[in-house]
């Protein structure tokens, strides 16, 4: 891990984790969520804001990004794994596991005591980092989005 201060960076072959908002390719994640299951009408102004307010790890292979995840922190006591995306070309290559492992190594979510996410495909490669089943389901809430 090459880490300053703002924003860390990892590397792998020819992927390279960085949380560098500048290097973020926003036409691609925009494109990468309009092909998602769950935010396929996402505007890019609401992206934008997203990403804003989250630690945004962008993957890249050279200089096209590959894959996005934004992670939604106080980052003390919770964090939300969100908008994970790996470019279809790129699926069962590792890059999802890369790109977890990156998420879990960021200095600033050491100690967080609860980690949480929503999948509908992606169990097998969560549960290699921890996640599970919700031990206590009666206990979460939601606001559901209506379609």
């Amino acid at each position: 891990m090459e880490c300053n201060a703002e924003h860390p960076e990892w590397r792998r072959g020819d992927l390279t984790v960085t949380t560098d908002p500048s290097r973020l390719d926003l036409d691609a994640i925009c494109a990468f969520l309009t092909r998602s299951y769950w935010a396929p009408k996402r505007s890019r102004e609401v992206i934008v804001r997203s990403l804003r307010h989250s630690i945004g790890f962008g993957v890249f292979a050279g200089d096209r990004q590959v894959g996005i995840a934004r992670v939604i922190t106080d980052r003390a006591t919770y964090a939300y794994v969100s908008d994970v995306f790996v470019d279809e070309a790129r699926r069962g290559t590792g890059v999802g596991t890369f790109l977890m492992e990156c998420i879990k190594a960021h200095p600033d979510l050491q100690g967080i005591e609860r980690w949480s996410l929503a999948t509908r495909d992606g169990h097998a490669l969560y549960r290699k980092f921890g996640f599970q089943d919700l031990l206590h389901p009666e206990r979460q809430m939601e606001i559901p989005r209506r379609p």
